[in-house]
Protein backbone atom coordinates (compact mmCIF):
# COMPACT_ATOMS: atom_id res chain seq x y z
CA UNK A 1 0.00 0.00 0.00
CA UNK A 2 1.86 3.46 -1.11
CA UNK A 3 1.93 6.23 1.37
CA UNK A 4 -0.95 8.33 -0.56
CA UNK A 5 -2.82 5.48 0.15
CA UNK A 6 -2.03 4.64 4.03
CA UNK A 7 -2.76 8.26 4.40
CA UNK A 8 -6.17 8.75 2.59
CA UNK A 9 -7.37 4.95 4.46
CA UNK A 10 -6.36 6.67 7.74
CA UNK A 11 -8.03 9.84 7.15
CA UNK A 12 -11.37 8.06 6.17
CA UNK A 13 -11.26 5.79 9.15
CA UNK A 14 -10.60 8.75 11.47
CA UNK A 15 -14.23 10.40 10.27
CA UNK A 16 -15.65 7.27 10.11
CA UNK A 17 -14.78 6.84 13.98
CA UNK A 18 -15.83 10.03 14.72
CA UNK A 19 -19.21 8.85 14.06
CA UNK A 20 -18.91 6.91 17.58
CA UNK A 21 -17.72 9.77 19.33
CA UNK A 22 -20.01 11.04 22.27
CA UNK A 23 -21.45 14.35 21.38
CA UNK A 24 -24.02 13.79 23.85
CA UNK A 25 -21.36 13.35 26.77
CA UNK A 26 -19.58 16.50 25.50
CA UNK A 27 -22.91 18.82 24.55
CA UNK A 28 -24.38 18.24 28.31
CA UNK A 29 -20.93 19.20 29.73
CA UNK A 30 -20.94 21.82 28.18
CA UNK A 31 -24.53 22.87 28.68
CA UNK A 32 -23.70 22.58 32.64
CA UNK A 33 -20.75 24.48 32.28
CA UNK A 34 -22.89 26.98 30.65
CA UNK A 35 -25.25 27.35 33.15
CA UNK A 36 -22.85 27.62 35.71
CA UNK A 37 -21.16 30.71 34.35
CA UNK A 38 -24.46 32.37 34.56
CA UNK A 39 -25.39 30.80 37.96
CA UNK A 40 -22.07 32.31 39.05
CA UNK A 41 -22.81 35.60 37.35
CA UNK A 42 -26.18 35.69 39.43
CA UNK A 43 -24.53 34.39 42.52
CA UNK A 44 -22.03 37.50 42.43
CA UNK A 45 -23.06 41.05 40.78
CA UNK A 46 -25.21 42.41 43.30
CA UNK A 47 -22.12 41.90 46.16
CA UNK A 48 -19.09 43.09 43.53
CA UNK A 49 -21.12 46.34 42.50
CA UNK A 50 -21.93 46.99 46.44
CA UNK A 51 -17.97 46.92 46.67
CA UNK A 52 -17.15 49.31 43.98
CA UNK A 53 -15.79 46.88 41.73
CA UNK A 54 -16.77 45.10 38.55
CA UNK A 55 -20.03 43.48 38.65
CA UNK A 56 -18.75 40.75 35.97
CA UNK A 57 -15.34 40.44 37.69
CA UNK A 58 -16.12 35.94 38.70
CA UNK A 59 -18.19 35.76 35.48
CA UNK A 60 -15.20 37.35 33.10
CA UNK A 61 -12.52 34.69 34.64
CA UNK A 62 -14.97 31.65 35.16
CA UNK A 63 -15.86 31.95 31.19
CA UNK A 64 -11.91 31.71 30.60
CA UNK A 65 -11.54 28.73 33.16
CA UNK A 66 -14.25 26.79 31.16
CA UNK A 67 -12.99 27.22 27.72
CA UNK A 68 -9.43 26.56 28.82
CA UNK A 69 -11.02 23.43 30.57
CA UNK A 70 -13.08 22.65 26.93
CA UNK A 71 -9.80 23.09 25.39
CA UNK A 72 -8.33 21.03 27.49
CA UNK A 73 -11.32 18.03 27.42
CA UNK A 74 -10.65 18.12 23.47
CA UNK A 75 -6.88 17.46 24.01
CA UNK A 76 -7.13 15.11 26.24
CA UNK A 77 -9.42 12.99 23.58
CA UNK A 78 -6.44 13.24 21.07
CA UNK A 79 -3.83 11.59 24.10
CA UNK A 80 -4.33 7.64 22.89
CA UNK A 81 -4.89 6.05 26.62
CA UNK A 82 -3.00 3.00 26.01
CA UNK A 83 0.16 4.89 25.77
CA UNK A 84 0.31 7.03 28.46
CA UNK A 85 2.53 4.47 30.96
CA UNK A 86 5.16 7.40 31.03
CA UNK A 87 3.03 10.32 30.37
CA UNK A 88 0.55 9.02 33.41
CA UNK A 89 3.46 8.53 36.04
CA UNK A 90 5.02 12.31 34.76
CA UNK A 91 1.12 13.39 35.91
CA UNK A 92 1.32 11.64 39.10
CA UNK A 93 4.13 12.73 40.11
CA UNK A 94 3.77 16.60 39.12
CA UNK A 95 0.88 16.16 41.51
CA UNK A 96 2.63 14.72 44.28
CA UNK A 97 5.11 17.70 43.69
CA UNK A 98 2.42 20.27 43.90
CA UNK A 99 1.52 19.00 46.99
CA UNK A 100 4.44 19.05 48.40
CA UNK A 101 4.88 22.81 47.23
CA UNK A 102 1.77 23.89 48.68
CA UNK A 103 2.28 22.30 52.04
CA UNK A 104 6.10 24.69 51.90
CA UNK A 105 6.41 28.69 52.42
CA UNK A 106 5.61 28.99 48.99
CA UNK A 107 1.90 28.15 49.55
CA UNK A 108 -0.76 30.09 50.32
CA UNK A 109 -2.88 30.06 53.67
CA UNK A 110 -6.04 30.34 54.01
CA UNK A 111 -9.85 29.92 55.88
CA UNK A 112 -7.18 27.47 58.24
CA UNK A 113 -5.84 25.61 55.31
CA UNK A 114 -2.78 25.93 52.93
CA UNK A 115 -4.30 24.49 49.68
CA UNK A 116 -3.12 27.01 46.99
CA UNK A 117 0.09 28.48 45.20
CA UNK A 118 -0.83 32.64 44.75
CA UNK A 119 0.27 32.79 40.77
CA UNK A 120 -0.59 36.49 40.23
CA UNK A 121 -4.23 37.74 40.63
CA UNK A 122 -4.74 33.45 39.98
CA UNK A 123 -4.82 30.51 42.58
CA UNK A 124 -3.95 27.16 41.87
CA UNK A 125 -4.45 24.28 44.02
CA UNK A 126 -3.17 21.31 43.30
CA UNK A 127 -5.53 19.07 45.15
CA UNK A 128 -7.99 19.64 42.60
CA UNK A 129 -5.98 17.71 40.22
CA UNK A 130 -4.72 15.02 43.03
CA UNK A 131 -8.22 12.72 41.48
CA UNK A 132 -6.71 12.96 38.22
CA UNK A 133 -3.47 11.52 39.54
CA UNK A 134 -4.50 8.88 41.06
CA UNK A 135 -7.05 7.31 38.86
CA UNK A 136 -4.36 7.21 36.11
CA UNK A 137 -1.54 6.07 37.75
CA UNK A 138 -3.95 2.93 39.48
CA UNK A 139 -5.14 2.37 36.30
CA UNK A 140 -1.97 2.32 34.55
CA UNK A 141 -0.09 -0.14 37.82
CA UNK A 142 -3.63 -2.20 37.62
CA UNK A 143 -3.85 -2.98 34.13
CA UNK A 144 -1.04 -5.41 33.94
CA UNK A 145 -2.77 -7.86 35.50
CA UNK A 146 -5.33 -10.42 33.76
CA UNK A 147 -6.62 -11.81 36.63
CA UNK A 148 -7.50 -10.97 40.14
CA UNK A 149 -5.08 -8.71 42.34
CA UNK A 150 -2.78 -10.26 44.18
CA UNK A 151 -1.57 -8.90 47.75
CA UNK A 152 1.88 -7.48 46.86
CA UNK A 153 -0.07 -5.61 43.57
CA UNK A 154 -2.35 -4.46 45.94
CA UNK A 155 0.00 -3.06 48.78
CA UNK A 156 1.98 -1.25 45.54
CA UNK A 157 -0.99 0.77 44.79
CA UNK A 158 -2.16 1.41 48.30
CA UNK A 159 1.31 2.76 48.62
CA UNK A 160 0.84 4.54 45.49
CA UNK A 161 -2.55 6.05 46.11
CA UNK A 162 -1.66 7.24 50.01
CA UNK A 163 1.14 10.13 48.97
CA UNK A 164 -0.98 11.61 47.40
CA UNK A 165 -4.11 11.35 49.87
CA UNK A 166 -1.83 11.85 53.01
CA UNK A 167 -0.57 15.36 51.40
CA UNK A 168 -4.37 16.49 50.93
CA UNK A 169 -5.46 15.39 54.19
CA UNK A 170 -2.11 17.60 55.43
CA UNK A 171 -3.15 20.67 54.24
CA UNK A 172 -5.79 19.91 55.90
CA UNK A 173 -8.51 19.05 52.91
CA UNK A 174 -10.93 16.16 53.77
CA UNK A 175 -13.54 16.61 51.06
CA UNK A 176 -10.86 15.74 48.60
CA UNK A 177 -9.53 13.00 50.41
CA UNK A 178 -12.37 11.37 50.58
CA UNK A 179 -12.65 11.73 47.28
CA UNK A 180 -9.70 10.11 46.28
CA UNK A 181 -10.46 7.32 48.80
CA UNK A 182 -13.98 7.02 46.73
CA UNK A 183 -11.96 6.67 43.13
CA UNK A 184 -9.06 4.57 44.68
CA UNK A 185 -12.09 2.33 45.59
CA UNK A 186 -14.43 2.03 42.88
CA UNK A 187 -10.77 0.99 40.82
CA UNK A 188 -10.28 -1.47 43.11
CA UNK A 189 -13.64 -2.84 42.63
CA UNK A 190 -13.31 -2.92 38.65
CA UNK A 191 -9.77 -4.32 39.25
CA UNK A 192 -11.56 -7.67 40.95
CA UNK A 193 -9.69 -6.97 43.96
CA UNK A 194 -10.90 -9.99 46.72
CA UNK A 195 -13.56 -8.95 48.33
CA UNK A 196 -11.75 -9.87 51.52
CA UNK A 197 -9.20 -7.54 50.81
CA UNK A 198 -12.00 -4.79 50.24
CA UNK A 199 -13.58 -5.37 53.75
CA UNK A 200 -10.47 -5.21 55.23
CA UNK A 201 -9.72 -1.67 53.29
CA UNK A 202 -13.04 -0.54 55.00
CA UNK A 203 -12.47 -1.35 58.05
CA UNK A 204 -8.85 0.28 57.66
CA UNK A 205 -10.24 3.37 56.31
CA UNK A 206 -12.81 3.70 59.02
CA UNK A 207 -10.06 3.54 61.88
CA UNK A 208 -7.94 6.18 59.98
CA UNK A 209 -11.19 8.46 59.98
CA UNK A 210 -11.48 8.06 63.71
CA UNK A 211 -7.98 9.06 63.62
CA UNK A 212 -8.35 12.06 61.94
CA UNK A 213 -10.90 13.54 63.83
CA UNK A 214 -9.66 12.43 67.19
CA UNK A 215 -6.04 13.35 66.71
CA UNK A 216 -6.82 17.31 66.15
CA UNK A 217 -5.69 16.72 62.47
CA UNK A 218 -9.07 18.25 61.91
CA UNK A 219 -9.75 22.29 63.06
CA UNK A 220 -12.22 22.82 65.44
CA UNK A 221 -14.95 24.41 62.99
CA UNK A 222 -13.88 21.43 60.17
CA UNK A 223 -15.43 19.17 62.44
CA UNK A 224 -18.45 21.83 63.60
CA UNK A 225 -19.42 21.85 59.48
CA UNK A 226 -19.18 18.09 59.52
CA UNK A 227 -21.39 17.49 62.22
CA UNK A 228 -23.81 20.83 61.67
CA UNK A 229 -26.28 18.43 59.22
CA UNK A 230 -26.93 16.17 62.19
CA UNK A 231 -28.76 19.09 64.21
CA UNK A 232 -28.88 22.19 62.11
CA UNK A 233 -31.65 24.03 64.29
CA UNK A 234 -28.93 23.98 67.51
CA UNK A 235 -26.01 25.59 65.27
CA UNK A 236 -28.71 27.65 62.75
CA UNK A 237 -26.54 31.29 64.32
CA UNK A 238 -23.08 29.98 64.05
CA UNK A 239 -21.44 26.99 62.07
CA UNK A 240 -24.79 25.82 61.02
CA UNK A 241 -25.51 29.34 59.05
CA UNK A 242 -24.21 28.19 55.83
CA UNK A 243 -26.35 25.01 56.02
CA UNK A 244 -29.57 26.97 57.12
CA UNK A 245 -29.75 29.87 54.58
CA UNK A 246 -28.50 27.22 51.99
CA UNK A 247 -31.80 25.24 52.74
CA UNK A 248 -34.15 28.46 52.92
CA UNK A 249 -32.30 29.34 49.48
CA UNK A 250 -33.21 26.55 47.73
CA UNK A 251 -36.62 26.04 49.51
CA UNK A 252 -37.44 29.81 48.27
CA UNK A 253 -37.31 28.61 44.90
CA UNK A 254 -40.59 26.94 44.94
CA UNK A 255 -41.31 25.06 41.55
CA UNK A 256 -40.14 27.49 38.98
CA UNK A 257 -37.79 29.48 40.78
CA UNK A 258 -38.12 33.35 41.53
CA UNK A 259 -36.69 33.87 38.11
CA UNK A 260 -33.10 35.32 37.31
CA UNK A 261 -31.40 37.76 39.20
CA UNK A 262 -34.60 37.84 41.67
CA UNK A 263 -33.51 35.96 43.74
CA UNK A 264 -33.53 37.27 47.24
CA UNK A 265 -31.36 35.20 49.51
CA UNK A 266 -28.79 35.26 46.30
CA UNK A 267 -28.94 38.91 45.44
CA UNK A 268 -28.40 39.41 49.69
CA UNK A 269 -26.03 37.52 49.63
CA UNK A 270 -27.00 35.46 52.91
CA UNK A 271 -25.49 32.31 51.61
CA UNK A 272 -21.56 33.04 52.19
CA UNK A 273 -19.51 32.07 48.85
CA UNK A 274 -22.24 30.73 46.77
CA UNK A 275 -20.23 31.01 44.10
CA UNK A 276 -18.46 28.28 45.00
CA UNK A 277 -19.14 25.13 47.02
CA UNK A 278 -22.93 26.20 47.27
CA UNK A 279 -23.74 27.49 43.73
CA UNK A 280 -26.27 24.80 43.26
CA UNK A 281 -28.79 26.91 46.15
CA UNK A 282 -28.62 29.96 43.71
CA UNK A 283 -29.97 27.34 40.87
CA UNK A 284 -32.69 26.42 43.45
CA UNK A 285 -33.50 29.70 44.16
CA UNK A 286 -33.39 31.65 40.12
CA UNK A 287 -35.01 28.37 38.70
CA UNK A 288 -37.13 26.37 40.76
CA UNK A 289 -37.31 23.09 41.19
CA UNK A 290 -37.88 22.50 37.05
CA UNK A 291 -34.31 23.82 36.94
CA UNK A 292 -32.42 22.62 39.38
CA UNK A 293 -34.34 19.59 38.30
CA UNK A 294 -33.43 19.94 34.56
CA UNK A 295 -29.71 20.05 35.78
CA UNK A 296 -29.45 17.44 37.63
CA UNK A 297 -30.50 15.14 34.52
CA UNK A 298 -28.13 16.93 32.49
CA UNK A 299 -25.93 15.36 35.82
CA UNK A 300 -27.04 12.23 35.52
CA UNK A 301 -27.01 12.04 31.74
CA UNK A 302 -22.99 12.66 32.15
CA UNK A 303 -22.72 9.41 34.70
CA UNK A 304 -24.68 7.57 32.36
CA UNK A 305 -22.46 8.32 29.45
CA UNK A 306 -19.21 7.79 31.11
CA UNK A 307 -20.30 4.52 33.15
CA UNK A 308 -21.04 3.03 29.21
CA UNK A 309 -17.86 4.02 28.25
CA UNK A 310 -16.84 2.11 31.27
CA UNK A 311 -19.15 -1.36 30.05
CA UNK A 312 -17.91 -1.07 26.59
CA UNK A 313 -14.36 -0.81 26.82
CA UNK A 314 -12.56 -3.32 25.36
CA UNK A 315 -9.48 -3.37 27.93
CA UNK A 316 -8.95 -3.44 31.58
CA UNK A 317 -6.93 0.04 31.18
CA UNK A 318 -9.48 1.73 29.49
CA UNK A 319 -12.30 0.08 32.18
CA UNK A 320 -10.37 1.43 35.22
CA UNK A 321 -9.73 5.10 33.86
CA UNK A 322 -13.64 5.19 32.80
CA UNK A 323 -14.31 3.72 36.69
CA UNK A 324 -12.07 6.67 38.54
CA UNK A 325 -13.63 9.23 35.87
CA UNK A 326 -17.32 7.77 36.76
CA UNK A 327 -16.84 7.36 40.58
CA UNK A 328 -14.92 11.06 40.88
CA UNK A 329 -18.25 12.83 38.93
CA UNK A 330 -20.98 10.44 40.78
CA UNK A 331 -19.93 10.84 44.09
CA UNK A 332 -18.45 15.02 43.73
CA UNK A 333 -22.55 15.54 42.31
CA UNK A 334 -24.21 13.72 45.14
CA UNK A 335 -21.72 15.21 48.07
CA UNK A 336 -22.31 19.01 46.71
CA UNK A 337 -25.99 18.62 45.92
CA UNK A 338 -26.90 16.55 49.14
CA UNK A 339 -24.92 19.05 51.45
CA UNK A 340 -26.56 21.65 50.61
CA UNK A 341 -29.91 20.32 50.90
CA UNK A 342 -28.37 19.17 54.47
CA UNK A 343 -28.40 15.16 54.06
CA UNK A 344 -24.89 14.92 53.60
CA UNK A 345 -21.78 16.51 55.61
CA UNK A 346 -20.34 20.24 54.33
CA UNK A 347 -17.04 19.07 53.37
CA UNK A 348 -15.97 21.79 50.69
CA UNK A 349 -16.59 19.46 47.71
CA UNK A 350 -17.26 22.36 44.56
CA UNK A 351 -20.12 20.69 42.27
CA UNK A 352 -18.54 19.93 38.99
CA UNK A 353 -18.19 22.31 36.03
CA UNK A 354 -20.77 24.93 38.04
CA UNK A 355 -18.63 25.92 40.82
CA UNK A 356 -16.24 29.34 40.39
CA UNK A 357 -12.80 28.07 40.54
CA UNK A 358 -10.48 27.59 37.66
CA UNK A 359 -8.96 24.50 39.16
CA UNK A 360 -11.67 21.98 39.63
CA UNK A 361 -12.84 22.98 35.90
CA UNK A 362 -9.77 22.18 34.35
CA UNK A 363 -9.55 18.88 36.26
CA UNK A 364 -13.24 17.99 35.68
CA UNK A 365 -13.17 18.53 31.81
CA UNK A 366 -10.00 16.68 31.79
CA UNK A 367 -11.38 13.82 33.39
CA UNK A 368 -14.43 13.84 30.74
CA UNK A 369 -12.07 14.13 27.78
CA UNK A 370 -10.51 10.27 29.40
CA UNK A 371 -13.82 9.01 29.28
CA UNK A 372 -14.46 10.42 25.78
CA UNK A 373 -11.07 9.67 24.57
CA UNK A 374 -11.83 5.69 26.00
CA UNK A 375 -14.94 5.27 24.09
CA UNK A 376 -13.49 6.40 20.93
CA UNK A 377 -10.59 3.77 20.85
CA UNK A 378 -12.35 1.08 22.44
CA UNK A 379 -15.77 0.45 22.06
CA UNK A 380 -16.32 -3.13 21.39
CA UNK A 381 -19.34 -2.19 19.33
CA UNK A 382 -16.72 -1.35 16.32
CA UNK A 383 -16.17 -3.57 13.68
CA UNK A 384 -12.69 -5.19 14.68
CA UNK A 385 -10.50 -3.79 11.79
CA UNK A 386 -12.07 -0.05 11.76
CA UNK A 387 -11.18 -0.54 15.84
CA UNK A 388 -7.57 -1.72 15.12
CA UNK A 389 -6.84 1.45 12.67
CA UNK A 390 -8.14 3.89 15.17
CA UNK A 391 -6.33 2.75 17.74
CA UNK A 392 -3.38 2.80 15.57
CA UNK A 393 -4.30 6.82 14.40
Amino acid sequence: MTTFSMVANRKRVLKESLLHFDYSLMIATISIAIVGIVMVYTATKVKLAEAGLSSKYYLERQTIWVVLGIVIMLVTVLIDYRHVKAMGYVVYGGVTIGLLGVLSPVGKRALGAQRWFQLGPLQLQPSEFASLAILIAVAIYLSSESGQIGLKKLIGVLILAAVPMLLVIKQPDVGTAIILGIVLGAQLVVARVRLVYLLGLLVIGSIGVYLIIHLGILQSYQLQRLTSFVNPQASANSYGYNLAQSKIAIGAGGIFGKGLFHGTQTNLSYVPEQQTDFIFTALGEQLGFIGAGTILVLFGWVCFRVWRVMAIARDKKGRLLAAGVLSLLTFSIFQNVAMTMGIMPITGIPLPFMSYGGSAALSFFAAVGIALGVGLRNSRYLPEDRRELIRDT
